[in-house]
């Protein structure tokens, strides 16, 4: 009965689960919207069909395979699991990693409502690409620096291209980490992740993220609750889960 319920709850919050595009990859441009704001939003057909009613599970859902091994805030017991889609050079993940990624951190994993698990999906500037095999080759030294460096792209996103990603990414690492900066960067440009990049591509490739960035994908005690795209706020997330 309390599923049920739960069911028509996550059917009607589901309908609010739209709004603002995000950015779409690799046509140079972010998607329309105002930067930050509330309300959350998918493209037209960015949201999932399977989505309410689904039985789909956390552990059977393509947007969480090989999730334990992903970077994750929070305990994995806890009541809810946000699986986010992000591209280190995409506007709006920026919007999201500004407004909703800090209420998310001191609001739910900090009171073990919720983990979040960032998979990377470069999608939408070159740059994005060595980035996130930077960011693969810093989480198989240290999950902390993996957090560092991953806000540093979107704090400093204006300022980095394909030619640059890495020399700033070698320099960022020796100034703000115990890390060899060197090495990541000679991993990252042999490719020596490739594996694990390949991993969140084939899971977003699966889940249907297409190439708009941020996706997220919401889960609660278990259970596939839904998805959003674009400009995804906080009180969306909340409400969807029931948090």
């Amino acid at each position: 009965m309390r599923r049920q319920t739960r069911r028509r709850f996550v059917a009607a919050t589901a309908l609010a689960v739209a709004g603002i595009a995000g950015c779409t990859g690799r046509t140079g441009s972010a998607g329309a919207g105002t930067e930050g704001t509330s309300g959350g939003a998918t493209e037209p057909g960015d949201t999932d069909g399977r989505t309410t009613g689904s039985s789909e599970s956390l552990d059977s859902h393509p947007a969480a395979a090989g999730l334990d091994a992903q970077p994750t805030l929070g305990p994995r017991e806890a009541t809810a699991t946000i699986v986010a889609f992000e591209d280190p050079s995409c506007p709006r993940c920026r919007a999201f990693e500004r407004n909703t990624v800090p209420r998310i951190r001191d609001e739910l994993v900090a009171t073990g409502q919720a983990r979040f698990v960032a998979r990377t999906y470069p999608v939408v500037y070159p740059w994005g690409e060595p980035a996130v095999q930077a960011l693969e080759s810093t989480f198989a030294r240290s999950s902390e620096a993996f957090w560092g460096l991953f806000a540093h792209y979107f704090a400093d996103q204006d300022a980095f291209s394909t030619d640059n990603v890495l020399p700033r990414t070698e320099e960022w690492l020796a100034a703000n980490t115990d890390l060899d900066g060197a090495a990541v960067v000679a991993d990252a440009e042999a490719g020596a992740y490739d594996d694990a990049v390949q991993v969140d591509l084939d899971a977003g490739e699966a889940a249907g993220v297409g190439r708009t960035t941020p996706t997220v994908f919401l889960f609660r005690d278990g259970e596939y609750v839904t998805r959003a795209g674009g400009s995804v706020s906080f009180d969306l997330l909340t409400s969807a889960l029931g948090l």
